[in-house]
């Protein structure tokens, strides 16, 4: 279902290099009481930088906000905030004991002319995936929760599933079948004891490793052209990568939007070691969440042509190491600035670092 490690090049011409803190919680702001963390990004019509991070508030309620991103010289320095865009208000947004729109990615999408935007909503059956969309990063339609296409040969509902981690690609791709396709990328959580408990692992067919990894599916785009809610329904799921290197024991996950470089698609994920104990809680887990950079293939994305052996970058600051979870540096949004990419992302749960994306020469 995926290639091994021993066949797959380690070398990816990239690195980061911190620059420095860019938000942290708002003293007596009640939204932020828990931190700011894991941002999505993009452009307002105007072409102003924003970030879309996840405030989390007591009882680890979270909301998107919006934030502007303050520019001094050409780098990332400060935020303003800009209030909140999307909270829990949905029924499947919330449980019995829990609520929140969480970790939100955004694409822009310029043939479709919006911002593609992956939440998870944690409701009644845990952590799901769920869409939204925008022009303008302040006003967000849902499209409602993802409802992966039944596909036989795993041998299972991939929907059923709790998942996390997903992010459109910028622009169409060659699907399975030739045709031109929406990808996204994904983490399906096999446990099933997020919604019934006992029943545990239930693994599809054709994969053994019980360690998360990334998938990815599609959307025909002639489906979407015809209503932009078929980006809810996707299908042709299958394994990009699996855990292959020791700073990615435990599990992988995607990152920001897949950047298109030279080599093909360019994907920053984060690596976690460590241990997670069985009763799920963040702040009980002793793990280390490192980034990593894979290379996938112009002509078929769901190919992995190269991935870093060693991480790009590593909890090492305070801010990195000390907050609601300790050591982790969690990438999820990535923007250019006068030519230069910078990668924002979460430091311990509690902050948002960004670090610069150079080639190497």
């Amino acid at each position: 279902m995926t290639q091994t490690a021993d066949v797959i090049p380690t070398e990816v011409p990239y690195r980061m290099q911190r620059v420095g803190v860019v938000m942290s919680p708002e003293d007596g702001n009640p939204l932020e009481a828990m931190g700011v963390l894991n941002p999505a990004s993009g452009r307002t019509p105007d072409g102003r930088l924003h970030l879309l991070p996840r405030l989390v508030a007591e009882g680890n309620v979270s909301r998107v906000g919006l934030v502007e991103v303050l520019v001094r010289d050409g780098v990332p320095v400060g935020v303003e905030r800009r209030g909140v865009v999307l909270a829990p208000d949905e029924g499947w947004e919330r449980g019995s004991q829990n609520a929140g729109v969480e970790d939100p990615r955004t694409t822009w999408v310029p043939s479709l002319g919006h911002h593609l935007m992956t939440y998870v909503a944690y409701g009644a059956l845990g952590p799901r995936l769920a869409l939204a969309v925008s022009a303008d990063l302040r006003h967000w339609r849902r499209l409602g929760p993802v409802q992966f296409t039944y596909q036989p040969d795993l041998d299972t509902d991939l929907g059923m599933f709790p998942n996390k981690d997903a992010v459109f690609f910028p622009e169409p791709v060659p699907g399975p079948d030739g045709q031109p396709a929406y990808a996204m990328l994904h983490r399906p959580m096999w446990d099933l004891g997020w919604i019934r408990a006992g029943e545990g692992i239930q693994l599809p067919a054709g994969l053994t490793d019980e360690r998360l990894g990334i998938w990815i599916s599609y959307v025909q785009v002639d489906r979407v052209k015809e209503d932009i809610r078929s980006l809810t329904r996707p299908q042709d799921h299958r394994c990009v990568a699996l855990p292959a290197h020791p700073y990615e024991e435990l599990k992988i996950g995607a990152g920001p939007p897949p950047v298109r470089v030279d080599e093909g698609w360019l994907l920053i994920h984060h690596g976690v070691t460590g241990e997670v104990p069985d009763a799920w809680d963040p702040t009980t887990q002793n793990v280390e969440y490192a980034a990593g950079a894979m290379l996938l293939a112009a002509d078929d994305p769901s190919q992995v042509i190269a991935r870093t052996s060693e991480p790009i970058l590593t909890p090492e600051t305070t801010d990195e190491r000390i907050g609601t979870v300790g050591n982790v540096v969690f990438p999820t949004a990535i923007e250019e600035i006068e030519g230069v990419r910078y990668v924002f992302y979460g430091m311990a749960d509690t902050r948002i670092g960004v670090a610069r994306l150079d080639r190497v020469p």
